[in-house]
């Protein structure tokens, strides 16, 4: 058998070489090198749909294929953006000498290594292959390249180092190798014997480098690149102090280095750069003071959060700055009042001072008319004068003493919490028209075939999104790419969490229902090589792209004729080969249906590694592949009846298999704020790890851009929705049951897991109950693994940008960006209150944890008492007091203090063995007296016992008891 389908692809190959080198020779105006290589990259491909097999690629007008204009023989571009491109490049691609430009941009499944032929294109000027899934190192052979005026490779998953040779690139201007998996040190020209590196990139006016994995120091010799405007080094592992050299960029006007590891002071040469409008140093080490920048003028943007400075007040001079659009100064250490003149800027429109020890009186009597939001939670503010409920501005003073007077009267507007990004939906048009297939209608209310495309804003100056912006932007849009201004629709845009801005865009033809291909790669060529600035928006890449269907597929062209004798042999050729194509259509068709799913997917997720071979399930780790017609058809075409929970990544359906077994599938949505990485990380986690605590990966869905998760369907919801919905009244010990289910759980991440799991986003939402109300731990998008080997650090932690949510999340981790296990158990902390007062960590601007605390310290037991949840049902004093200082143990400030989720499982497990072995003691009624004969503090601490010394001390200092009294503490 192996033998004859041998024989059948044999017999195949040679019809078609026949048929287009017949072909070829018939009517040939192109090269013979360059029409064999454009063969040669189609095999490699695995694409049917480009029209490549018809004619001469000169002569018959070959999609994507631009021939020189005097003699049309010879290939000179090479544009294929987002047409599918499936599999890789071949070496062979270097044969194309006369080559200006090549760009297979937004082929997500465009992968493999890129290789060293490209260094043959010795004419090439563009090289751009952004957005694509390259793997394996840049070659050196790129530097070849003299003629190059870009280079974008930005957004694949290429590793190593950067070469120094791509130095020699001295005439390029985009330099873009941002969000890869590179690393090593900045190449310089000094490092190498070759005396080559970036700072011999002398016309670069913009170098990115963001979100890869860099180390080293900022090396000095880029602080003298003459006509660099925007650098971007954000995101990655460079250490050391900031060069006082970087006064040096002249013409430098976006400086981005925050999430990095720089320490030292802020050199006092900064406030040289007079053309800067954006500076972000936030997430670093900086320490001192910060110096006095007040000459900066034109600054728009200032953020310098979550560094290590020392003390001191919020510097004057920021009142200055009148252009400022956005300061940010979270978690710095100021102290003082706030002053008064940072209300009073002209073109401030976002103030965030959070996390800091700012106190005393808030004055705010005048306010810019500019300014949307202001944020100073978790300060020590006491008073706010000035402020009433007819002022404009949003302003959050959460966590601040102001907030925790409940009879203050403007609680509602100053305590609640807040985001201080916002974001735009658009209206949708009105119009009752009904378009066809992959039609849309525009804001005309005509239907065509839109141009679609996710662009996201690496630097905004703003954190306000409006309709004045977005109309801002459609204009720019329109004078730039040359379209009618009615054909853009702006369907959303939204911030992510480090500061970009992603805009939905629709570009609709104007008078006709398509583009030609001609202007739609016209338009994708700008874009994507940034030939033009969005006004305030400033630098941007393009995240994904969907072309019009009509711009896909070639439209039949006019060819030139060939002999009577020609055309019988080349259909002779075909007639023969049609027999052969018959026997084996329906074996090819079938084999070809059981590789389809293990392709996609595999190449999806071909960062993790090879993929199993293929069967009638793809399976990653354990987890299977889901095909979108079968949870189609497991939801009734994802039925709103069906929809059983929402979120910011969209929803969650219930299902059934055809075998019978229940399911949940969360499905992402457009705009979701759980992107790709996230969807792949809780894949990667979920399916290595296996406990009853634990929610079950049943498989994933990644068809057709979908990205769906599904998991065993938990019949009784989230622990949120029971202690805040009341669907079911849960007793004492179901509580506790729960608790000790969710601890196990977290004990499992950290203890037995190898290498161990940071959950990051523990909460009662993400605690699910099965039909026995066993808890599961849910939601690992957000998770970490521990560092090990060198990697990891001397305590264990691991840098990143902080991430979680609001009110669980552990202010050490918030102030340090330093997550270790601890951050989780601060967490379980926080929902061990919620889960014994049903009230949320946050709630009209008091926090849960202060507010026990303070009662529980103070010995208040009244106070305690009117906290819990009235439903709890009865329940023993001595348990009640060894949870409350249990979950006060969890959440201490200082993380060595808290205990390990090991340790909470033993705690947990005394408490409940108590009430199992014997029932007498917890039938009296909640907070009843004892007859004197029990010793709580030392039943509180015999309770804890299990717990290190640290925690031991903890508990003492908690309630202030003497260990060796003989008396009920009071």
């Amino acid at each position: 058998m192996e033998h004859i389908r041998n024989l059948i692809k044999l017999a195949i190959t040679c019809l078609f070489l026949f048929r287009n080198n017949y072909l070829i020779q018939v009517c040939a105006t192109t090269t013979p090198s360059d029409a064999t290589t454009l063969q040669t990259l189609l095999k490699g491909w695995q694409i049917t749909s480009l029209n490549w097999n018809d004619g001469d690629p000169c002569g018959s007008q070959w999609q994507g294929v631009t021939c020189d204009q005097s003699t049309n023989t010879q290939v000179i571009t090479l544009t294929l953006s987002g047409v599918g491109l499936q599999g890789v490049i071949s070496p062979d691609i270097g044969n194309l000498s006369n080559l200006l430009a090549l760009d297979l941009s937004f082929n997500p499944n465009l992968t493999g290594p890129l290789p060293n032929g490209l260094g043959k294109l010795s004419k090439l000027q563009t090289l751009n292959l952004q957005s694509c899934s390259f793997i394996g190192s840049i070659p050196a052979e790129i530097g070849s390249l003299k003629g190059l005026r870009s280079l974008t490779l930005n957004r694949n998953q290429l590793s190593g180092e950067i070469p120094p040779s791509l130095g020699k690139l001295t005439n390029v201007t985009l330099f873009d190798l941002s969000e890869n998996k590179l690393s090593s040190i900045i190449p310089v020209s000094s490092g190498n014997n070759e005396n080559v590196g970036l700072d011999n990139l002398t016309l670069a006016t913009s170098l990115y480098l963001q979100n890869n994995s860099l180390s080293g120091a900022l090396p000095l010799e880029i602080c003298y690149l003459p006509n660099l405007v925007n650098l971007f080094l954000n995101g990655n592992n460079l250490s050391g102090s900031l060069p006082s050299d970087i006064s040096q960029l002249q013409a430098i006007q976006i400086l981005k280095l925050n999430e990095n590891e720089f320490e030292g002071k802020i050199p006092v040469e900064l406030n040289n750069l007079t053309t800067l409008y954006q500076l972000d140093l936030g997430g670093n080490r900086f320490n001192g003071t910060i110096p006095n920048l007040s000459n900066l003028q034109q600054l728009k943007l200032l953020r310098l959060s979550m560094n290590k400075f020392q003390p001191q007040l919020v510097p004057k001079w920021i009142g200055n700055l009148s252009m400022l659009q956005t300061l940010e100064l979270n978690g710095d250490h100021f102290a003082g009042n706030v002053p008064f003149q940072l209300f009073n800027l002209p073109s401030l429109e976002t103030l965030s001072l959070d996390g800091n020890r700012l106190n005393g009186t808030l004055t705010i009597n005048s306010v810019a008319n500019s300014l949307y939001y202001v944020s100073l939670q978790d300060n020590n503010i006491v008073n706010v004068t000035g402020l009433n409920l007819s002022n404009p501005i949003s302003i959050s003073l959460t966590g601040n003493p102001l907030c925790s007077n409940m009879s203050y009267d403007l609680v509602a507007k100053a305590c609640s919490t807040m985001n201080i990004f916002s974001s735009w939906k658009a209206t949708l048009t009105s119009c009752n028209i009904s378009c066809g297939k992959d039609m849309a209608l525009g804001l005309d209310c005509t239907c065509s075939f839109p141009l679609m495309f996710l662009v996201q804003f690496s630097a905004p100056s703003f954190s306000t999104i409006n309709f004045s912006r977005i109309n801002n932007l459609r204009v720019s849009l329109a004078n730039h790419l040359m379209v009618s201004i009615s054909g853009i629709w702006i369907g959303s845009a939204n911030f992510t969490q480090d500061y970009q801005l992603v805009v939905d865009v629709h570009i609709f033809p104007y008078g006709s229902i398509s583009f030609t291909q001609k202007k739609v790669a016209d338009i994708m060529n700008q874009l994507s090589l940034q030939s033009f600035l969005l006004d305030e928006f400033g630098p941007y890449q393009i995240k994904s792209v969907i072309l019009p269907p009509s711009t896909i597929y070639m439209a039949p062209t006019k060819k030139k004729s060939i002999s009577t004798n020609g055309l019988i042999g080349v259909w002779v050729g075909v007639a023969a080969g049609l027999f052969i194509l018959i026997g084996v259509s329906m074996y090819a068709l079938w084999q070809k249906r059981r590789a389809d799913k293990a392709e996609v997917t595999g190449k999806f997720f071909a960062s993790w590694g090879p993929v199993p071979e293929s069967g009638d399930t793809v399976q990653i780790k354990g987890a299977r592949h889901f095909s979108i017609l079968e949870l189609k058809r497991a939801t009734n075409n994802f039925s709103n009846s069906k929809e059983i929970g929402s979120g910011g990544y969209g929803k969650v359906y219930k299902g059934a298999l055809p075998t019978g077994q229940v399911i949940a599938i969360k499905r992402a949505q457009a705009g979701s704020l759980q992107g790709t990485a996230e969807f792949k990380n809780e894949i990667e986690l979920l399916s290595r790890v296996h406990h009853k605590n634990l929610v079950n990966l049943l498989g994933f869905c990644c068809d057709k851009g979908e990205q769906m998760l599904v998991y065993e369907y938990m019949p009784n919801g989230t622990l949120r929705e029971h202690i805040f919905d009341h669907i079911e009244a849960l007793t004492w010990q179901k509580r506790l049951e729960i608790a000790l289910g969710s601890a196990k759980g977290l004990a499992y991440l950290h203890d037995l897991a190898d290498p161990a799991i940071i959950h990051r986003d523990i909460k009662s939402a993400n605690i699910l109950l099965d039909e026995k109300f066993i808890a599961k731990v849910a939601d690992f998008g957000l998770s970490k693994l521990a560092p090990v080997g060198e990697r990891a650090h001397a305590d264990g932690h691991i840098s990143t940008q902080v991430k979680g949510t609001l009110g669980y999340l552990d202010p050490e981790y918030y102030m340090t960006q330093k997550l270790t296990e601890k951050s989780d158990v601060y967490s379980f902390g926080v929902v061990l209150l919620e889960l014994i007062t049903a009230r949320p960590p946050i709630e009209k601007g008091a926090y849960i944890v202060r507010l026990m605390r303070d009662a529980w310290i103070e010995g208040d037991m009244v106070k305690v008492k009117s906290l819990l949840d009235p439903s709890l049902g009865s329940y023993s004093m001595r348990d009640m007091e060894s949870l409350l200082n249990l979950s006060l143990c969890l959440v201490e400030e200082s993380a060595v203090l808290r205990p390990s989720m090991s340790e909470v499982v033993r705690v947990l497990e005394k408490i409940l063995s108590r009430i199992s072995s014997s029932k007498t003691d917890d039938n009296h009624p909640a907070w009843a007296q004892n007859d004197g004969s029990r010793n709580h503090a030392n039943d509180l601490y015999n309770d804890l016992g299990a717990l290190s010394s640290s925690m031991e001390a903890s508990f003492r200092f908690s309630r202030g008891f003497d260990m060796s009294a003989k008396d009920e503490p009071k």
